[in-house]
């Protein structure tokens, strides 16, 4: 299967693909055709595990890749010994039609893991697949999770090394702790004095800058990506859409067939976007409800047609959605501009320069017949903490309430009561303090830390507080640079001296 860039000036395979992360013109790989996984197929998936889901799945995209070489890199990165829960992805039952798919049970307590655990073994691959001499290069700018599951993922592997910038105020204290706590010779972190935007606007432009890859090429190192926009971290999301569908029909949720709506708390587009692929490979999916935070910029296009970036940025408690420009939204867009490139390019000028792009009623109305949007501020995000506890006796954090209060809005607006998952991003202890005043109120953890917070979660709820977070007391700070978003090239070079 080939891989062309959204903005029409690439060709690749998918090793290639995944190799360079962002083509050279700035645009996004996208696959030649989607897969078709028929019912029948689909039902011969069921029951059985992750791992073969995650094969199969994706041996219909990574067509350079031999059979044996996928296995490997799945066997590796989903070993159960290192997942808290042996089935990878759970799907816990909240009440009839309504459940939760927790993508938290990996090494660093959030979705991203179940790409970044597999993206190395692929990265390595496809740099053998192509005799690529020089260093892998990781570049990645994160909100929050990402950068940690980059991190952990790429920490020690031989050939490669990670870089991740975040917004110096952006992310949450253990999401900053777990960064700078990181261990391995080929880890660095630098903190962005800007948002997460600037952070990632910088990123893709040093993809974009000769000059710079030059620098590197000089120094025996090619660039590549961790974040959503490599597609080698987009396809492994597409598997859980999958498994849990198969799961809910085999425990009589579902019938094989029966339509689902999955509603996915959204930043960079890229864990909603998987479910798209999903759908257009075949998953009987309904609707897929975009849940934002303040940040609504995604809400306000589905409801619009409009994109507009340019507005005022809020540091929210669900700091891994806090972005205005959704860079997989990219992707999206080149579907439904019915793969024109120019028209795909034209719109990311408009928004580079101004901010803001109009795709038109027509594309608006088709786009709403498979997306809904909606938002949750902060107060509205602990009241639903607090609602689902008080019904279900289930511990959400921030960004997973955002969706569950996204959902109840959809439900109450439309009628609709399809069966529905709510996407759960991130553990609640990632979030410890947050969770903890929703639950008990602001006063009764004013002057609690974070660890303190963690402990007053646990006795309420019964829910364990992962090892991972009694490790970071006790973990060395290790990262401490800084830098503003236009030095983050002196940053790169500084950092991999």
């Amino acid at each position: 299967m080939s891989f062309f860039s959204t903005r029409g000036g690439a060709c690749a395979t998918a090793s290639q693909a995944i190799l360079n992360g962002l083509a050279k013109d700035g645009g996004l790989f996208v696959p030649s055709m989607f897969p078709q996984i028929s019912l029948e197929r689909l039902s011969t998936l069921s029951g059985t595990s992750y791992q073969n889901h995650a094969e199969r799945i994706l041996r219909s995209f990574l067509e350079d890749y031999s059979i044996a070489e996928i296995e490997e890199a799945v066997q590796a990165a989903y070993d159960p010994s290192a997942w808290d829960d042996h089935t990878i992805a759970p799907v816990k039952t909240l009440e009839e039609n309504l459940h939760v798919l927790e993508l938290f049970h990996g090494p660093t307590l959030a979705f991203k893991d179940i790409a970044l655990q597999l993206l190395p073994h692929l990265v390595r691959m496809a740099a053998e697949k192509n005799d690529e001499k020089r260093e892998i290069t990781i570049l990645t700018a994160t909100s929050g999770d990402t950068g940690k599951a980059a991190l952990e993922g790429f920490k020690d592997v031989p050939g490669t090394s990670c870089t991740v910038f975040y917004p110096t105020d952006g992310v949450s204290d253990v999401q900053k702790l777990q960064m700078a706590t990181t261990g391995g010779d080929n880890t660095r972190v630098i903190g962005v004095n800007g948002n997460f935007d600037d952070a990632q606007t910088g990123v893709k432009n040093l993809f974009k800058d000769e000059a710079f890859r030059a620098k590197l090429n000089e120094m025996g190192k090619l660039p590549s990506s961790a974040n959503s926009i490599n597609f080698g971290r987009l396809a492994p999301q597409i598997v859980y859409y999958f498994t849990t569908y198969t799961r809910l029909v085999k425990r009589g949720a579902l019938r094989m067939g029966q339509h689902i709506n999955f509603v996915v708390p959204t930043g960079n587009f890229g864990d909603i976007l998987a479910g798209y692929y999903a759908m257009r490979m075949g998953l009987p999916i309904h609707r897929l409800i975009c849940a934002s935070n303040q940040n609504n910029v995604l809400a306000d296009f589905f409801e619009s047609g409009t994109y507009d970036a340019d507005r005022e940025f809020f540091k929210t408690t669900s700091p891994s959605m806090d972005i205005l420009i959704s860079s997989n939204l990219e992707r999206l867009l080149y579907e439904y501009a019915d793969r024109n490139a120019d028209k795909v390019k034209e719109w990311m000028q408009q928004l580079n320069e101004d901010k803001v792009f109009s795709i038109g009623v027509k594309r608006s109305k088709e786009l709403k017949k498979i997306f809904w949007a909606d938002y949750a501020d902060d107060d509205m995000t602990a009241a639903e903490i607090r609602r689902v506890f008080d019904r279900n006796e289930y511990l959400m954090d921030p960004h997973t309430a955002v969706a569950s209060h996204v959902l109840q809005q959809y439900r109450m607006k439309t009628g609709d009561q399809t069966t529905a998952v709510i996407v759960s991003t991130a553990s609640p202890y990632k979030f410890a303090p947050d969770v903890a005043a929703a639950l008990l109120g602001a006063d009764a953890v004013e002057d609690l830390d974070f660890f303190a917070c963690a402990k007053r979660l646990e006795k309420l709820s019964g829910v364990a507080i992962p090892k991972q977070i009694h490790e970071l007391r006790e973990l060395p700070v290790r990262h401490t640079a800084t830098c503003a978003p236009d030095a983050m090239e002196a940053a790169v070079m500084e950092a991999l001296k």
